[in-house]
Protein backbone atom coordinates (compact mmCIF):
# COMPACT_ATOMS: atom_id res chain seq x y z
CA UNK A 1 0.00 0.00 0.00
CA UNK A 2 0.94 3.66 -0.71
CA UNK A 3 0.02 6.49 0.70
CA UNK A 4 -1.55 7.83 -1.82
CA UNK A 5 -4.31 4.76 -2.89
CA UNK A 6 -7.81 5.84 -2.91
CA UNK A 7 -6.88 9.54 -2.29
CA UNK A 8 -9.63 11.68 -4.47
CA UNK A 9 -8.64 14.60 -6.31
CA UNK A 10 -10.95 17.21 -7.74
CA UNK A 11 -10.16 20.09 -10.71
CA UNK A 12 -13.17 22.57 -10.70
CA UNK A 13 -12.89 24.82 -13.40
CA UNK A 14 -14.73 28.62 -13.15
CA UNK A 15 -17.71 27.63 -15.09
CA UNK A 16 -18.73 25.17 -13.04
CA UNK A 17 -17.07 22.09 -14.89
CA UNK A 18 -15.59 19.55 -12.20
CA UNK A 19 -13.57 16.62 -13.35
CA UNK A 20 -12.47 14.07 -10.50
CA UNK A 21 -9.60 11.65 -10.47
CA UNK A 22 -7.23 9.96 -8.50
CA UNK A 23 -4.80 12.40 -6.13
CA UNK A 24 -0.88 12.35 -6.23
CA UNK A 25 1.46 14.73 -4.95
CA UNK A 26 0.83 16.62 -2.32
CA UNK A 27 -2.44 16.90 -0.26
CA UNK A 28 -3.44 20.47 -1.11
CA UNK A 29 -5.72 22.74 -2.92
CA UNK A 30 -5.09 25.68 -5.39
CA UNK A 31 -6.65 27.77 -7.17
CA UNK A 32 -4.67 29.20 -10.42
CA UNK A 33 -4.81 29.64 -14.06
CA UNK A 34 -5.10 26.14 -15.72
CA UNK A 35 -2.87 25.99 -18.82
CA UNK A 36 -2.35 23.18 -21.24
CA UNK A 37 1.14 21.18 -22.70
CA UNK A 38 0.98 19.88 -26.01
CA UNK A 39 4.69 18.17 -25.39
CA UNK A 40 4.98 14.37 -25.50
CA UNK A 41 8.32 14.62 -23.25
CA UNK A 42 10.22 17.14 -21.24
CA UNK A 43 7.95 16.79 -17.86
CA UNK A 44 10.88 17.98 -15.55
CA UNK A 45 11.52 20.72 -18.05
CA UNK A 46 8.06 22.10 -18.23
CA UNK A 47 7.87 21.98 -14.66
CA UNK A 48 10.68 23.68 -13.50
CA UNK A 49 10.27 26.58 -15.99
CA UNK A 50 9.77 29.82 -14.48
CA UNK A 51 6.95 30.86 -17.08
CA UNK A 52 4.80 28.03 -15.40
CA UNK A 53 4.79 30.06 -12.40
CA UNK A 54 1.51 30.46 -11.03
CA UNK A 55 -0.45 28.30 -13.01
CA UNK A 56 -1.73 24.79 -13.13
CA UNK A 57 -0.64 22.51 -15.69
CA UNK A 58 -2.39 20.17 -17.95
CA UNK A 59 -0.31 17.62 -20.03
CA UNK A 60 -2.11 16.51 -23.02
CA UNK A 61 0.09 13.61 -23.67
CA UNK A 62 -1.54 10.58 -21.91
CA UNK A 63 1.51 8.92 -20.01
CA UNK A 64 3.37 11.34 -17.63
CA UNK A 65 6.76 9.99 -15.47
CA UNK A 66 7.92 6.86 -17.45
CA UNK A 67 11.56 8.26 -17.12
CA UNK A 68 11.28 9.22 -13.91
CA UNK A 69 13.20 12.40 -12.53
CA UNK A 70 16.64 12.95 -12.64
CA UNK A 71 19.26 13.87 -10.12
CA UNK A 72 19.42 18.12 -9.18
CA UNK A 73 22.37 16.65 -8.20
CA UNK A 74 24.08 16.67 -11.76
CA UNK A 75 25.52 20.31 -13.36
CA UNK A 76 27.62 21.19 -15.69
CA UNK A 77 30.58 23.07 -15.99
CA UNK A 78 28.66 26.49 -14.84
CA UNK A 79 27.05 25.26 -12.05
CA UNK A 80 23.75 24.30 -13.82
CA UNK A 81 21.54 21.89 -13.37
CA UNK A 82 21.60 19.75 -16.70
CA UNK A 83 18.09 18.06 -16.63
CA UNK A 84 16.39 21.21 -15.08
CA UNK A 85 15.44 24.82 -16.25
CA UNK A 86 15.37 26.48 -12.26
CA UNK A 87 16.15 25.14 -8.41
CA UNK A 88 12.76 24.16 -8.11
CA UNK A 89 8.87 23.04 -9.54
CA UNK A 90 7.44 26.10 -10.56
CA UNK A 91 3.88 25.13 -11.22
CA UNK A 92 1.27 25.20 -8.93
CA UNK A 93 -0.48 22.33 -9.37
CA UNK A 94 -0.34 19.40 -12.57
CA UNK A 95 -3.21 17.75 -14.28
CA UNK A 96 -2.51 14.34 -15.93
CA UNK A 97 -4.11 11.42 -17.52
CA UNK A 98 -2.42 8.42 -16.55
CA UNK A 99 1.03 8.79 -13.44
CA UNK A 100 3.59 6.36 -14.18
CA UNK A 101 5.03 5.04 -10.80
CA UNK A 102 7.43 2.71 -12.14
CA UNK A 103 9.75 4.74 -14.43
CA UNK A 104 12.53 2.76 -16.19
CA UNK A 105 15.26 5.06 -17.04
CA UNK A 106 18.90 4.93 -16.60
CA UNK A 107 19.08 8.60 -15.64
CA UNK A 108 16.44 8.41 -13.05
CA UNK A 109 16.78 9.05 -9.49
CA UNK A 110 12.96 9.10 -8.05
CA UNK A 111 9.70 8.65 -9.15
CA UNK A 112 7.59 11.55 -10.38
CA UNK A 113 4.92 11.38 -7.89
CA UNK A 114 7.40 11.50 -4.85
CA UNK A 115 9.48 14.32 -6.30
CA UNK A 116 6.36 16.31 -6.62
CA UNK A 117 5.19 15.40 -3.22
CA UNK A 118 8.42 16.11 -1.98
CA UNK A 119 8.02 19.85 -3.83
CA UNK A 120 4.50 20.66 -2.82
CA UNK A 121 2.85 20.32 -5.98
CA UNK A 122 -0.46 18.48 -5.62
CA UNK A 123 -1.48 16.23 -9.27
CA UNK A 124 -4.59 15.16 -10.41
CA UNK A 125 -4.42 11.49 -12.50
CA UNK A 126 -7.00 9.48 -14.27
CA UNK A 127 -9.05 12.20 -15.82
CA UNK A 128 -10.14 13.01 -19.30
CA UNK A 129 -7.74 15.44 -20.08
CA UNK A 130 -8.55 15.41 -24.09
CA UNK A 131 -12.01 16.93 -22.81
CA UNK A 132 -10.51 19.73 -20.20
CA UNK A 133 -8.16 20.44 -23.44
CA UNK A 134 -10.84 21.14 -26.05
CA UNK A 135 -13.30 23.41 -23.00
CA UNK A 136 -9.84 25.09 -22.82
CA UNK A 137 -9.58 25.54 -26.68
CA UNK A 138 -13.26 26.30 -27.07
CA UNK A 139 -13.71 28.93 -23.95
CA UNK A 140 -10.27 30.11 -23.17
CA UNK A 141 -7.90 30.08 -20.30
CA UNK A 142 -9.50 29.76 -16.95
CA UNK A 143 -9.50 29.88 -13.27
CA UNK A 144 -9.31 26.22 -11.78
CA UNK A 145 -9.39 25.04 -8.40
CA UNK A 146 -7.06 21.62 -8.55
CA UNK A 147 -7.70 19.92 -4.59
CA UNK A 148 -5.94 16.72 -3.42
CA UNK A 149 -7.20 14.79 -0.35
CA UNK A 150 -10.74 16.07 0.17
CA UNK A 151 -13.81 14.24 0.19
CA UNK A 152 -16.02 16.44 -1.87
CA UNK A 153 -15.03 18.75 -4.82
CA UNK A 154 -14.72 22.47 -3.95
CA UNK A 155 -16.93 25.01 -5.49
CA UNK A 156 -15.85 26.96 -8.76
CA UNK A 157 -13.38 29.39 -8.61
CA UNK A 158 -13.87 33.15 -9.29
CA UNK A 159 -12.20 35.64 -11.11
CA UNK A 160 -11.34 36.87 -14.83
CA UNK A 161 -9.28 35.92 -17.52
CA UNK A 162 -8.22 37.72 -19.44
CA UNK A 163 -7.52 41.11 -18.29
CA UNK A 164 -9.36 40.93 -15.36
CA UNK A 165 -8.09 39.67 -11.91
CA UNK A 166 -5.93 37.97 -10.99
CA UNK A 167 -3.47 38.75 -13.57
CA UNK A 168 0.11 36.74 -13.20
CA UNK A 169 1.98 39.79 -13.68
CA UNK A 170 5.30 41.31 -11.92
CA UNK A 171 3.94 39.63 -8.49
CA UNK A 172 4.63 36.61 -10.63
CA UNK A 173 7.87 37.41 -11.94
CA UNK A 174 9.14 39.18 -8.19
CA UNK A 175 8.97 34.87 -7.36
CA UNK A 176 11.07 33.96 -10.43
CA UNK A 177 13.74 36.61 -10.35
CA UNK A 178 17.44 35.91 -9.13
CA UNK A 179 17.58 37.96 -6.00
CA UNK A 180 20.88 39.49 -6.50
CA UNK A 181 23.65 40.19 -9.43
CA UNK A 182 25.28 36.77 -10.47
CA UNK A 183 28.27 36.58 -12.38
CA UNK A 184 29.16 33.75 -15.05
CA UNK A 185 32.54 33.58 -16.66
CA UNK A 186 33.91 36.23 -14.93
CA UNK A 187 37.40 36.08 -16.95
CA UNK A 188 35.87 36.58 -20.64
CA UNK A 189 36.41 39.26 -22.38
CA UNK A 190 32.78 40.55 -23.39
CA UNK A 191 29.98 41.10 -21.40
CA UNK A 192 26.73 39.80 -21.72
CA UNK A 193 23.74 41.79 -18.96
CA UNK A 194 20.74 39.61 -18.68
CA UNK A 195 17.71 40.24 -17.20
CA UNK A 196 16.23 37.59 -15.58
CA UNK A 197 12.73 38.00 -15.35
CA UNK A 198 12.13 34.10 -14.74
CA UNK A 199 14.97 32.95 -17.02
CA UNK A 200 15.39 29.14 -18.17
CA UNK A 201 18.86 27.57 -17.38
CA UNK A 202 19.06 26.94 -21.26
CA UNK A 203 18.79 30.62 -22.27
CA UNK A 204 21.49 31.06 -19.78
CA UNK A 205 23.59 28.12 -20.78
CA UNK A 206 22.86 29.19 -24.68
CA UNK A 207 24.90 32.94 -23.84
CA UNK A 208 27.65 31.66 -21.24
CA UNK A 209 28.69 28.28 -23.46
CA UNK A 210 29.69 30.80 -26.27
CA UNK A 211 32.23 32.11 -23.91
CA UNK A 212 30.73 35.10 -22.95
CA UNK A 213 30.61 37.19 -19.50
CA UNK A 214 27.01 36.76 -18.42
CA UNK A 215 25.40 39.12 -15.54
CA UNK A 216 22.79 38.23 -13.78
CA UNK A 217 20.62 41.17 -12.37
CA UNK A 218 17.12 40.99 -10.74
CA UNK A 219 14.21 41.97 -13.38
CA UNK A 220 13.43 45.35 -11.73
CA UNK A 221 17.21 46.72 -12.70
CA UNK A 222 17.58 50.27 -13.14
CA UNK A 223 19.15 51.26 -16.53
CA UNK A 224 22.20 52.61 -14.17
CA UNK A 225 22.60 49.37 -13.17
CA UNK A 226 22.73 47.73 -16.36
CA UNK A 227 24.95 50.26 -17.41
CA UNK A 228 27.33 50.13 -15.08
CA UNK A 229 28.93 46.54 -16.02
CA UNK A 230 29.67 48.35 -19.26
CA UNK A 231 27.88 45.44 -21.38
CA UNK A 232 28.44 44.60 -24.77
CA UNK A 233 25.24 43.42 -25.12
CA UNK A 234 21.78 42.68 -23.15
CA UNK A 235 19.31 40.03 -22.88
CA UNK A 236 16.29 40.04 -21.47
CA UNK A 237 14.50 36.91 -20.44
CA UNK A 238 11.43 34.80 -20.70
CA UNK A 239 9.36 34.72 -17.59
CA UNK A 240 5.43 34.43 -16.08
CA UNK A 241 2.46 36.24 -16.83
CA UNK A 242 1.34 39.60 -18.41
CA UNK A 243 4.87 42.18 -19.75
CA UNK A 244 2.57 45.36 -19.02
CA UNK A 245 2.61 44.63 -15.30
CA UNK A 246 6.61 44.51 -15.36
CA UNK A 247 6.73 48.72 -15.65
CA UNK A 248 10.65 48.58 -14.64
CA UNK A 249 11.78 46.29 -17.03
CA UNK A 250 9.74 47.98 -19.96
CA UNK A 251 11.51 51.33 -18.70
CA UNK A 252 14.82 50.32 -18.34
CA UNK A 253 14.83 48.26 -21.64
CA UNK A 254 13.09 52.17 -23.41
CA UNK A 255 16.34 53.51 -22.09
CA UNK A 256 18.75 50.60 -23.92
CA UNK A 257 17.03 51.17 -26.68
CA UNK A 258 18.12 54.66 -26.70
CA UNK A 259 21.48 53.84 -25.84
CA UNK A 260 21.89 51.92 -28.89
CA UNK A 261 22.98 48.66 -26.87
CA UNK A 262 22.52 45.34 -28.74
CA UNK A 263 19.76 43.71 -27.17
CA UNK A 264 18.04 40.21 -27.82
CA UNK A 265 14.60 39.61 -25.97
CA UNK A 266 12.83 35.79 -25.77
CA UNK A 267 9.23 35.32 -25.05
CA UNK A 268 8.20 37.41 -22.19
CA UNK A 269 11.27 39.51 -23.20
CA UNK A 270 10.55 40.03 -27.16
CA UNK A 271 6.83 41.44 -25.66
CA UNK A 272 8.84 43.66 -23.05
CA UNK A 273 10.88 45.09 -26.56
CA UNK A 274 7.84 45.49 -28.31
CA UNK A 275 6.17 47.68 -25.50
CA UNK A 276 9.37 49.91 -24.35
CA UNK A 277 8.90 50.92 -28.02
CA UNK A 278 5.72 51.89 -27.96
CA UNK A 279 3.75 49.04 -29.52
CA UNK A 280 0.43 47.28 -27.51
CA UNK A 281 0.17 43.37 -26.59
CA UNK A 282 -2.55 41.13 -25.82
CA UNK A 283 -3.76 38.18 -23.97
CA UNK A 284 -4.23 34.82 -26.26
CA UNK A 285 -7.37 32.96 -25.70
CA UNK A 286 -4.96 29.78 -24.37
CA UNK A 287 -1.66 30.41 -25.68
CA UNK A 288 1.20 28.48 -27.01
CA UNK A 289 2.81 25.75 -25.08
CA UNK A 290 4.94 23.30 -26.44
CA UNK A 291 7.45 22.03 -28.41
CA UNK A 292 5.92 21.89 -31.70
CA UNK A 293 4.92 25.36 -32.77
CA UNK A 294 5.71 26.18 -36.59
CA UNK A 295 6.55 29.53 -37.30
CA UNK A 296 7.63 31.40 -40.70
CA UNK A 297 10.79 33.34 -41.14
CA UNK A 298 9.13 36.42 -43.08
CA UNK A 299 12.15 37.11 -44.53
CA UNK A 300 13.15 33.58 -46.24
CA UNK A 301 9.70 31.64 -46.05
CA UNK A 302 11.65 29.24 -44.30
CA UNK A 303 9.32 27.50 -41.29
CA UNK A 304 10.88 26.28 -37.74
CA UNK A 305 9.36 24.06 -35.42
CA UNK A 306 9.44 26.14 -31.97
CA UNK A 307 9.13 25.18 -28.38
CA UNK A 308 6.73 27.56 -26.46
CA UNK A 309 5.53 28.45 -23.79
CA UNK A 310 3.46 32.33 -23.23
CA UNK A 311 0.41 33.38 -22.68
CA UNK A 312 0.47 36.95 -24.26
CA UNK A 313 1.38 38.46 -27.53
CA UNK A 314 2.21 41.22 -29.26
CA UNK A 315 -0.35 43.26 -31.64
CA UNK A 316 1.19 43.23 -35.23
CA UNK A 317 -0.19 46.21 -36.23
CA UNK A 318 0.60 47.82 -32.82
CA UNK A 319 4.14 48.12 -34.36
CA UNK A 320 3.52 50.33 -36.81
CA UNK A 321 5.35 53.54 -36.50
CA UNK A 322 8.16 52.07 -33.68
CA UNK A 323 10.81 50.93 -35.98
CA UNK A 324 10.37 47.88 -35.47
CA UNK A 325 8.86 44.92 -37.86
CA UNK A 326 7.56 41.04 -38.07
CA UNK A 327 10.43 38.91 -38.39
CA UNK A 328 8.77 35.55 -37.68
CA UNK A 329 4.91 34.85 -37.77
CA UNK A 330 3.20 31.70 -36.29
CA UNK A 331 2.37 29.52 -39.01
CA UNK A 332 -0.99 28.32 -37.06
CA UNK A 333 -2.59 31.29 -36.04
CA UNK A 334 -0.70 34.43 -37.70
CA UNK A 335 0.30 35.97 -34.40
CA UNK A 336 3.90 37.69 -34.09
CA UNK A 337 6.37 34.97 -33.36
CA UNK A 338 9.54 38.05 -33.47
CA UNK A 339 10.41 41.44 -34.13
CA UNK A 340 13.34 43.42 -35.46
CA UNK A 341 14.47 46.76 -35.44
CA UNK A 342 14.85 48.74 -38.90
CA UNK A 343 18.48 50.56 -37.32
CA UNK A 344 19.51 49.08 -34.29
CA UNK A 345 20.68 45.89 -33.09
CA UNK A 346 17.38 45.17 -31.46
CA UNK A 347 15.73 41.53 -31.94
CA UNK A 348 13.44 39.35 -30.27
CA UNK A 349 11.86 36.08 -30.68
CA UNK A 350 8.30 34.80 -28.83
CA UNK A 351 9.53 31.11 -29.42
CA UNK A 352 12.83 29.58 -27.21
CA UNK A 353 15.46 29.15 -29.35
CA UNK A 354 17.37 27.63 -26.82
CA UNK A 355 14.36 24.59 -26.41
CA UNK A 356 14.30 22.91 -23.20
CA UNK A 357 12.97 20.66 -23.90
CA UNK A 358 11.81 20.93 -27.63
CA UNK A 359 14.01 20.98 -31.15
CA UNK A 360 17.17 23.20 -31.29
CA UNK A 361 16.97 24.38 -34.73
CA UNK A 362 16.84 28.07 -33.82
CA UNK A 363 19.54 27.79 -31.51
CA UNK A 364 21.97 29.98 -33.99
CA UNK A 365 20.01 32.77 -32.89
CA UNK A 366 22.33 32.87 -29.52
CA UNK A 367 24.92 33.35 -32.55
CA UNK A 368 22.92 35.87 -34.86
CA UNK A 369 22.75 38.77 -31.13
CA UNK A 370 26.95 37.53 -30.61
CA UNK A 371 27.86 39.26 -33.96
CA UNK A 372 25.71 41.92 -33.71
CA UNK A 373 28.07 43.23 -30.56
CA UNK A 374 31.43 41.69 -32.52
CA UNK A 375 31.48 43.03 -35.41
Amino acid sequence: MHWWQNIKAYLVLEDGTTFEGEGYGAPAEVTKEVVFNTGMVGYPESLTDPSYNGQILVQTYPLIGCYGVPSMSVRDAYGLPVHFESERAQVSGYVIYEMQRHPSHWTSSTDLDSWLREQGIPVISGIDTRELTKRLRTKGTMLGTLSVGREAPPAPPTGVIPDGSPRAGASHVKNVTIGAPTIYNASCKKTVVMIDCGTKYGILRGVVERSLKVVRLPYDSSLEQVLSYKPDGVVISNGPGDPKDCAPTIATTKGLMECRIPIMGICLGNQILALAAGADTFKLPYGHRGQNQPCVDTKTGRCYITSQNHGYAIKGESLEGTSFSISFKNANDGTVEGITHSNQPIFGVQFHPEARPGPGETGYLFDEFIRRFSQ
